[in-house]
């Protein structure tokens, strides 16, 4: 008769990740890329600004930059990751008859 017991049997670890979007530091999904590009943008900026004004314009560029970034990467997640194009208003559709 063969001993069942749980420790003849293998374990493997599992992962429960799967079907959520990818999350780092409280950003999901593409928003992680939105602020790499406004993280680089900014820091483009900052250099372009610096080599033609100065360091005074090239900080300000980018704390200007980082900020509009930040805003516009949280007000686009408050609505989720797949948000889509809501119409706002009164629809009416007719449907024609054809005899």
């Amino acid at each position: 008769m063969a001993n069942t017991d749980k420790e003849d049997y293998l374990s493997y670890p599992m992962f429960k990740g799967l079907q959520r979007p990818l999350e780092l530091m409280g950003l999901q999904g593409r928003y992680i890329y939105w602020a790499a590009a406004a993280a680089g943008g900014a820091i483009v900026g900052f250099i372009v600004m610096y080599i033609a004004v100065g360091f005074v314009a090239g900080l300000i560029t980018l704390v200007v930059a980082v900020a509009i970034g930040a805003a516009l990467i949280m007000l686009k997640q408050r609505k989720g990751l797949h948000s889509k194009k809501n119409d706002k208003g009164i629809f009416v559709y007719c449907r024609s008859r054809s005899l």
